[in-house]
């Protein structure tokens, strides 16, 4: 809504602190909608100005302005008559102090004072030394109707002279005075900060959190906020708790609109209201007794007291129903796609190994090219380098080939865990009601290009020369094998949740990402075509990761109660961050990198897959390509030489910044890209499109599908495999099933994290699509690309049926197949809902 300010006459160019966080008047900050006029006669043309400045959820035409209402700065060129569109929106849920504003700019509506327009030249006056401007005209008159009218971007060196002290002054608000301060949710002020706001040392010494950025524990880092210092370490940030907001640029913030609002809303209330309901239920001790009491949570459901009033109880996700008119609830999830077709898919050794190369975490296994695999950590603080494998654990599965016969067939792969967890497995089995090992898991690639696992081993802190700190479990040849085997399996699942969640999916997007959202805003004017090209990638990834510092990743937050590595879960994140390498985020070079592919040009691609049928590489591949050449494409068009690119000032400020600041731990290394040449810029802005859209897509919607039902994918484990010695191993034998449950996450442990998954994988209605845009014919004004931005689009769409084609070749059968769950992670559009499909165009959620 309009702020008292202009409201009281005040020019636009002053901003409120009232405007809320979408509000766009005709001269915002970031988007400058100082409407260019170029300087020819006013007889030889005639301006419409068509612009939105968006205010509320009706939209408008303001009716033609008289000569008269428009100011001139005496220009000889006369008068001109000008249309401007406003939509306004008013908030879902406004507070008392938002309501009395909006009383006073109805007041200020109806005296003529409410939304005023001024015309600011591409052309210097030289009389007043500036740009030529209109006076302050009145928007009056309102009549439904809405329209648009997109801005020319500009290189900096193209800027008209009027627009070039407004585009410096927009970038220099935009980064703020550098003199600190806590940050108020009106400010539109991009500033860069540590990761010293997880843990909460005032309330509790346990609930202290180390650091994450600087010299000791290397972190991309986060938008600052500049809340005070906690009382007990003057480097920590004192927390703002849920349910408050916590501090980001108001643009950044989820808009109003109840559409918009869905997912957001359905977080909050989980976060807020559900977990805490579920904590005072159910027993943290209680756990599931079989495989009925856990089909219960699909098909019965749990009763609940909730206690929370209508309004909380009606925001909560369509899982929990309200009993009638009390303050009970029933907390009853959809059944996972997982065993939607077929209820015992998960124990099979076919399904668990492909649901590393088509699951929720399809980036984390490697071609072997020796064996047996060796430790990279200092044998000084974890033991002897050599792993427990030998040849003749996987030698009787290889289908008669020797160990050196697979490893020259590509036929060897590997999920290496060890060397992540091992450093932190004594501080995590220390923590009560969980135990780990880390895991590596061999699999062979068959014949008809499917995996099976063939050896895992298992290993835990090296105690001393006889330490057997080291295991190997093998497919089961009788009943008592086949339940360590399943026990083991659920500990690979358990290692992968972690590192799937804290290194592939948070580090590997959101994190590393942040700083060159925040580098984008400060050294990129909206004018600029790359921050246009950048913009969809950005929407609500801000937002999303505050709320992730405040409730998923933070102490006590869903990640620590729910995963294995507990309170240590950010340092293994950390941990991971230092081996971290931009250049490698691509999908082809990450492919290479593991030894999934080989360069070769007579391929589509210009790659050899060596697994064939792998779901997610095979379908990235043709997103990749798409985004390469639109991308290719668009800087081409605007950048015709490399010296446009060398001296773009905005451009190289803009990527120096996010590698110097925003990643200032690594920005040492040497093998971040350069940024000299067309291709070059290429590169990096398809790396970060292909990690905003597709790759975040890929690891998060498919969370409650896959990870919804506990036995499939455990996210913890509680007990280790009991040896022959060992007290509890004689309870094994005698329930397995039993032993195999208290291992598994108890009840109060599975619903909260599958309450929170089944929100996290859910698309919003208005989700922006991978191809799509607000306005596709608009958002810029160039003709050219608008017409490239169709072929892409055009190129998604067939790239979605050329998705939905493989999934019924049955010669695929890693997404193909009797109870196979068709990998749709990449097909680029989806309804609302979990629907284990679509590519949002950004991370907002």
């Amino acid at each position: 809504m309009v702020g008292v300010k202009e409201i009281m006459g005040t020019p636009i160019m002053q901003k409120s602190s009232l405007l809320t966080s979408s509000t766009r008047l005709i001269q915002i900050s970031h988007n400058i909608r100082s409407y260019p006029f170029h300087n020819v006669p006013i007889k030889k043309r005639r301006l419409i100005v068509q612009q939105k400045a968006v205010i509320s959820d009706n939209s408008y035409v303001i009716k033609s302005s008289k000569p008269s209402d428009l100011g001139t700065n005496h220009s000889s060129y006369g008068e001109i008559k000008v249309n401007a569109v406003v939509t306004v929106r008013n908030k879902i849920k406004e507070d008392l102090k938002e309501t009395l504003v909006k009383q006073l700019d109805n007041l200020g509506d109806k005296i003529g004072r409410g939304v005023v327009l001024q015309l600011v030249s591409v052309e210097i006056d030289p009389r007043a030394r500036g740009p030529k401007k209109s006076g302050e005209a009145v928007l009056k008159d309102w009549s439904k109707k809405s329209n648009l009218k997109a801005e020319k971007p500009y290189l900096p060196h193209q800027t008209p002279a009027g627009l070039r002290a407004l585009r410096e002054k927009e970038l220099k608000d935009l980064r703020g005075d550098g003199k600190g301060g806590e940050r108020k949710l009106s400010d539109r002020i991009y500033e860069y900060d540590v990761y010293n706001d997880l843990g909460n040392p005032d309330k509790n010494s346990e609930l202290t959190r180390p650091i994450l950025g600087g010299s000791n524990l290397p972190y991309p880092r986060r938008c600052r906020t500049g809340r005070p210092s906690s009382q007990t370490d003057k480097r920590i940030e004192t927390r703002v708790e849920k349910p408050l907001p916590i501090y980001i640029p108001r643009d950044e913030q989820f808009e109003e609109p109840k559409a918009g609002t869905f997912s957001f809303c359905r977080l909050k209330a989980v976060l807020h209201n559900l977990l805490p309901s579920l904590t005072t239920n159910i027993s943290s001790k209680h756990d599931f007794t079989g495989f009925q009491h856990l089909d219960t949570l699909y098909n019965e459901g749990l009763l609940l007291d909730l206690g929370l009033h209508e309004d909380n109880l009606q925001k909560l996700p369509e899982f929990v129903t309200k009993i009638r008119t009390t303050s009970q609830a029933m907390l009853k999830f959809d059944t996972p796609l997982i065993i939607a077709k077929d209820k015992m898919a998960w124990m099979r050794d076919d399904e668990f190994a492909r649901q590393f190369i088509a699951g929720v975490n399809p980036g984390s296994i490697e071609r072997m090219t020796s064996f047996p695999p060796v430790s990279k950590l200092d044998p000084e603080q974890h033991g002897p380098v050599e792993s427990a494998l030998k040849e003749e654990h996987i030698l009787g599965y290889l289908d008669g080939m020797s160990v050196q016969e697979a490893l020259d067939a590509n036929r060897l792969y590997i999920v290496d865990y060890h060397d992540i967890y091992l450093p932190f497995l004594d501080r995590i089995n220390a923590q009560d009601g969980r135990k780990a090992y880390a895991t590596r898991t061999v699999f062979f690639l068959t014949s008809v290009g499917t995996l099976k696992p063939i050896a895992i081993e298992l290993s835990l802190p090296h105690s001393g020369h006889n330490s057997k700190s080291k295991r190997v479990v093998h497919p089961p040849v009788d009943a008592t094998t086949n339940w360590k085997w399943q026990i083991a399996k659920a500990h690979v699942c358990a290692n992968d949740a972690g590192v799937h969640q804290l290194v592939q999916h948070w580090l590997r997007t959101h994190a590393t990402l942040e700083p060159f959202i925040l580098s984008a805003h400060r050294r990129l004017s909206s004018m600029h075509p790359i921050y246009k090209l950048l913009e969809p990638h950005m929407r609500y990834t801000l937002h999303i990761n505050a709320i992730a510092r405040q409730s998923l990743i933070s102490c006590g937050g869903v990640i620590e109660e729910c995963f294995t590595p507990g309170r240590y879960a950010m340092e293994i994140s950390a941990a991971a961050y230092k081996s971290w390498r931009f250049d490698l985020q691509g999908l082809p070079s990450d492919l290479i990198r593991r030894g999934i592919a080989v360069p070769d040009s007579t391929q589509p691609h210009g790659l050899k897959l060596l697994i064939k049928d792998y779901p997610y590489a095979a379908d990235g591949l043709l997103i990749w390509d798409a985004i390469t050449k639109w991308v290719r494409d668009y800087v081409n068009h605007y950048y015709t030489e490399p010296s446009l690119v060398s001296e773009d000032r905005e451009l190289q400020s803009w990527y120096d910044e996010a590698v110097r600041f925003g990643h200032a731990d690594l920005s040492n290394a040497s093998w971040w890209p350069e940024l000299k040449t067309p291709e070059d810029l290429t590169k990096i802005l398809t790396i970060l499109i292909w990690l905003a859209s597709a790759q975040h897509a890929a690891l998060n919607f498919g969370q409650y599908p896959y990870g919804g039902y506990a036995p499939n994918r455990p996210v913890l484990m509680r007990r280790l495999i009991p040896d022959e010695n060992d007290p509890e191993y004689a309870s094994f034998l005698a329930d397995p099933q039993k032993f195999y449950f208290t291992a598994l996450p108890s009840v109060l442990q599975t619903s909260k994290f599958i309450a929170v998954i089944d929100t996290l994988s859910t698309h919003s209605p208005d989700e922006e699509y991978l191809g799509e845009r607000t306005q596709p014919s608009t958002w810029t004004g160039d003709a050219v690309i608008v017409e490239k931005f169709f072929e892409f689009s055009a190129e998604i769409r067939r790239i979605e049926k050329e998705i939905d084609r493989r999934n019924c070749d049955p010669s695929l059968r890693n997404r193909c197949g009797a109870g196979i769950i068709p990998y749709e992670l990449m097909a680029p559009s989806s309804q609302p809902g979990v629907t284990c499909r679509g590519v949002p165009n950004s991370i907002t959620i």
